[in-house]
């Protein structure tokens, strides 16, 4: 077994590389991974780099790979382990409304166990409470954790599988297994699957997108190179990193967390998770409903006591009034009807991994959206190219090579060389894969362009094969390539920025002919690049000459060139957005475009799109930002209805939605690289790309679209409004009940009758047997076809509002009345004096169960009438929701059984009901009913007279 890898100080540093690798002390790396410092590997010699991490050139050996997976451990980012999923378990009992039923659950416990003799119905509570807050908790942690676990099964951005050399035999292994000091073989196309420092090179580039926000290839070569940022390093390559062009082989020096892809993950988990508007009412609710219970129990309780009523008995009493007054199926009814909102996102490609986050869409009132593969098809296109003076159509869209070019003889030339001089490959369609491109887009645009002029990008290769390269520069802008022709005879193909190649241009040609390059000619060429930049497209020039060699130098490739042509491209923006950005502004939700982009590019997709209408819309760019105050950002947002932020980074990304939220928006922001991640967490609601995203983007977002398209988004948010709107039916549902469960308790002890009109347990079967359904049933409705022509609602707007408490007391106030009336009927026209009741007595139990039969059979035709706020439930439809003609009737049979089934009857203390007693129930129900629809005809009008008064 090799020993562990050296850790070099300064002198060995400076033995084995340039003067240059002595920097600043670079930190220490973590306690599992090798004791060099990254920053340091960048200026080693590629022996020194073998010997450093204890390898050499044929890759570990099998020991040496045993001791080091013990070691360092599996090259993966963390999950969600079994301590998690306990956390989340518990936590689902810190709910307050769980506090509160556990403490009472407790208290009803110890009030049995002190009770002489033992009242089995005090039992019966106390296991009712518990077994509520079980129930609660069940659903909740269920639905949240099925929702994780399908995010799970999105894990794509860090391979799978990749090929490595050990004992100098090329394996291909799972990812997993890498550790420091395996030497990885990459290929255009491969995934890097761990940070590593290149060893060999032939033509590399990389796309660091996922880390740094940067879409175009960057070359990588194995040469020492200066330390400086680790991220910039040319001879580096990292995870979650692709290689579009070349080839090479890399020694691994960091795996899992101790890259650079796991140090944001790292820093990700560190960021705390903004709570939703849904969280925040809740527990705002919860408190104040828990605050109104416990001190209306402790008032009965001080009223009891000094009449002379058992201690124990009078105890359990407030806890049964205390449990009427706390909603027990509202933290089920709460997560399955977000659950169902959930359900309903996935089946359109939105992925919701929080439940309350679904509500939290509902209230979004901007979303800050990247521009490539949300708004656009991530699929470049040529639209345009220009040769000789003309310019040609090209139709289609995307990769695959269907569509044609208007006049294609004079551009063959142009496409001809364009293709030669590229390193992509165009990927024929597999099953029901569509066409890709395997390499950088750009090239692969030009590709698709070739075959439409009927070309064969294989062929040509094979015809003229390349036999060297000068790989694309940032200072240079131009890619070159050297090819044999069949007569043996090089040319060189130069592709670029127009301008740059332009000026290495002495002439045109001209229909096969080579000719003088003239000043009205150059005047032409960049009237014509301009026109099309000025389109929004992408603009490449192609040029050739005839080269002495096989490998002449740079300067004699990329000189005296001849022009080719244009090709402008740009990627098409996905058919579905421009009806989704109409849809965003009738419901009030403004976009903002945030992109790396260049500003034109920016523009002429948002105006594509519907996001900018205005003749000159506001274009930030990323240094302008910077030299902005937090005043002067918060100015700029408030003053511009239509802006793009363009050439920004993550750190601008992050510093935006901060000042949204500083003016009260609620920020959806769209993102798909690791860089992404703390904007994404920081945001109220941070969506990730689900096909094209990274595992970061996808672990800090809560929501991932599928389908990568912003059309899911908007959808989503009408969704989520739908959900909101629900959510408050069915509370308006659950609270009217409430009334009416403790109001016939106040009467009755007000009025001095020594036992309770309804019993805790009752209670709970009407919580979690007879409303449970309907409740669920509201939660379900569909989404209203009108419900994305409203602004959102305001961030501070309650969920329990005054108008809503209102209606609440209203129709309560309506329940309340009728089982009251009908208790107290009972009991007065049995002719007994109230202190000689007791809990066996016939007439008692049947009025206990009519005062239950009569909230349920309220709640039937309550639960129609909060289906609409205004509209008349008639027109809405009394049978346009079946599914909650059926839950009521499910919870009147639940009733009946427990009116006339004995051992029902034994556990709650009922009795038979008589026809004519449903019957007076019915007609209760009914005038709730009536009085709701005259309530809402009473606002129909109002809202219908003119201001002032008039009619």
């Amino acid at each position: 077994m090799s020993p562990e890898p050296a850790r070099l100080g300064t002198a060995a540093l400076r033995e084995g590389g340039p003067p240059t690798c002595v920097t600043a002390p670079a930190p220490e790396p973590p306690a599992d991974q090798p004791g060099v410092p990254a920053s340091s590997f960048p200026c080693l010699p590629v022996p020194d780099v073998f010997t450093a991490l204890g390898s050499s050139p044929r890759g570990l050996t099998a020991p040496e790979t045993a001791a080091r997976q013990a070691r360092y451990g599996p090259n993966v980012l963390p999950g969600a382990g079994r301590g998690q999923v306990w956390r989340r378990l518990l936590a689902q009992f810190t709910d307050l409304f769980a506090v509160v039923l556990l403490v009472a659950s407790a208290i009803t416990f110890l009030a049995y166990a002190l009770g002489r003799p033992r009242d089995p119905a005090t039992l019966q509570l106390a296991l009712a409470i518990l077994g509520v807050v079980f129930l609660n908790a069940g659903i909740g942690f269920a639905q949240e954790y099925s929702a994780e676990r399908t995010a799970q099964s999105l894990q794509a951005m860090v391979p799978h599988t990749c090929r490595v050399l050990r004992e100098g035999e090329r394996r291909e292994l799972p990812a997993r297994e890498l550790v420091p000091g395996d030497v990885v073989i990459l290929e255009a196309g491969d995934a890097v699957p761990a940070d590593c420092r290149l060893v060999e090179a032939q033509e590399a580039a990389v796309n660091n997108a996922a880390l740094t926000g940067e879409s175009d290839p960057v070359t990588r070569v194995a040469e020492p190179v200066p330390s400086g940022l680790m991220l910039e390093a040319r001879n580096c390559v990292f995870m979650g990193t692709d290689l579009v062009a070349g080839t090479g082989k890399a020694v691994v020096f960091a795996t899992g967390t101790a890259t650079e892809f796991g140090r944001i993950f790292r820093l990700t988990a560190a960021a705390p998770r903004q709570q939703t508007p849904l969280q925040r009412q809740v527990a705002a609710m919860a408190r104040r409903v828990a605050s109104v219970a416990l001190a209306t129990g402790a008032l009965l309780f001080a009223v009891r006591v000094p009449s002379g009523q058992p201690f124990v008995d009078t105890f359990v009493f407030s806890l049964g009034v205390m449990v009427a007054l706390v909603p027990e199926g509202l933290p089920a009814t709460l997560s399955v009807s977000l659950a169902i909102g959930v359900r309903r996102m996935a089946r359109r490609h939105a992925l919701v991994k929080q439940l309350l986050a679904v509500e939290a869409l509902g209230s979004t009132s901007v979303v800050c959206t990247d521009k490539t593969g949300t708004l656009t098809q991530a699929e470049m296109t040529v639209v345009r190219l220009w040769a000789d003076g003309v310019s040609h159509t090209v139709t289609g869209v995307g990769y695959a090579p269907a569509g044609e070019i208007t006049d294609a003889g004079p551009v063959r030339e142009l496409l001809r060389a364009a293709a030669l001089c590229s390193n992509a490959r165009l990927v024929p369609p597999t099953g029901r894969d569509a066409w890709r491109v395997l390499g950088d887009t750009t090239e692969g645009a030009l590709l698709v362009a070739a075959v439409k002029a009927g070309l064969d990008p294989a062929q040509e290769e094979a015809r003229t094969p390349r036999v060297a390269e000068h790989p694309f520069d940032s200072a240079r802008k131009l890619m070159s390539t050297v090819h044999r022709d069949g007569d043996g005879t090089f040319f060189a193909y130069v592709k670029g920025a127009p301008l740059e190649l332009l000026a290495r241009c002495d002439a045109i040609d001209r229909r096969g002919t080579r000719t003088p390059l003239t000043d009205a000619d150059r005047t032409q060429v960049a009237a014509a690049a301009d026109g099309m930049a000025g389109q929004g497209l992408r603009v490449l020039a192609v040029a050739q000459r005839r080269v002495a060699g096989p490998r002449p130098p740079l300067g004699d490739v990329e000189s005296e060139l001849t022009l080719l042509g244009l090709a402008g491209m740009y990627d098409p923006p996905r058919p579905e957005v421009r009806d989704a950005v109409d849809a965003c502004r009738r419901a009030g939700i403004r976009i903002i475009m945030v992109t790396g982009d260049h500003p034109l590019t920016a523009e002429a997709v948002a105006r594509r799109v519907g996001i900018v209408r205005e003749p000159d819309p506001t274009v930030a760019t990323g240094s302008q930002l910077d030299a902005l105050a937090d005043d002067g950002l918060d100015a700029l947002l408030a003053r511009s209805t239509e802006l793009l932020l363009c050439r920004v980074s993550p750190e601008h990304k992050m510093r935006v939605v901060t000042a949204l939220q500083r003016r009260g928006e609620v920020v959806a922001v769209t993102g798909d690289g690791a860089n992404d991640a703390p904007a994404l967490k920081h945001a109220d609601i941070g969506v990730a790309m689900g096909a094209s995203g990274t595992d970061v983007a996808r672990e800090a977002a809560v929501m991932v679209l599928l389908d990568d398209s912003f059309a899911s988004i908007t959808t989503a948010v009408g969704l989520g409004r739908s959900v909101y709107r629900n959510i408050r039916k069915f509370l308006i549902y659950l609270f009217s009940h409430n009334i009416a469960e403790l109001v016939p308790i106040l009467a009755a002890t007000f009025a001095g009758f020594p036992l309770v009109p309804i019993t805790a347990v009752q209670i709970l079967a009407i919580d979690l047997g007879s409303d449970v359904l309907p409740a669920l049933a509201l939660g379900a409705e569909p989404m209203e076809p009108y419900v994305m022509n409203s602004p959102p609602r305001p961030r501070k707007e309650r969920l329990f509002s005054a108008a809503v408490m209102g209606r609440v007391l209203f129709l309560g106030g309506i329940q309340a009345f009728g089982v009251c009336a009908v208790f107290f009927w009972h009991i007065h026209a049995s002719g007994i004096p109230y202190a000689d009741f007791t809990k066996a007595d016939p007439v008692y139990r049947e009025a206990i169960t009519m005062v239950q039969a009569g909230i349920v059979v309220s709640q039937f035709f309550n639960a129609l009438a909060v289906r609409t706020d205004r509209r008349s439930v008639f027109r809405a439809g009394l049978l346009s929701n079946p599914w909650l003609i059926g839950a009521g009737c499910v919870g009147i049979a639940l009733m009946a059984a427990i009116s006339y089934a004995p051992p029902l009857q034994a556990v709650f203390h009922t009795a038979a009901l008589a026809p004519a007693d449903w019957a007076v129930l019915a007609a209760f129900g009914a005038l709730l009913l009536a009085a709701e629809e005259a309530r809402k005809w009473v606002l129909r009008r109002r809202s219908a007279a003119p201001k002032g008064g008039r009619r």
